[in-house]
């Protein structure tokens, strides 16, 4: 399967309540207004960036059965995350961890470092 634009992060698996996060610009604003001048984000250690995939969420094990026609599947459930694709999260760049895929730059975050989210819909 050849990667365009559109399906390369498809193969990509964000695991628990991680998020894969696109930085923004410093000087990008959103739609709304919202964005951070470069001396915040160099002062405060934050950073802007749209989520791009989010993980299942907090695994919460279920309690162990002897019953054999259950699936593997079935034994952990996860409790889903706030952040949602397509949000714009301010999160702290300490928590941050910076990888490159595919000559772009990204940034693995954990929801618990995530200060902020703007969405575009309706709360």
């Amino acid at each position: 399967m050849m990667l365009t634009p559109d399906n390369k992060l498809k193969k990509l698996i964000v695991i628990g309540d991680r998020l894969l996060i696109k930085p923004t610009k410093p000087e990008e604003k959103t739609s709304s207004g919202l964005y951070l001048p470069q001396g915040v984000q160099e002062k405060e250690k934050v950073r802007q960036g749209y989520i791009i995939k989010a993980g299942p969420g907090y695994a919460i094990p279920l309690p162990v059965d002897d019953e054999p026609w259950k699936s593997e599947e079935d034994q952990v459930k996860y409790m889903p995350l706030q952040a949602k694709e397509g949000d714009l999260a301010i999160f702290l760049l300490s928590s941050a961890t910076e990888v490159i895929y595919e000559s772009e730059k990204y940034f693995i975050v954990a929801q618990s470092a995530i200060l902020m989210l703007e969405r575009e819909e309706d709360l």
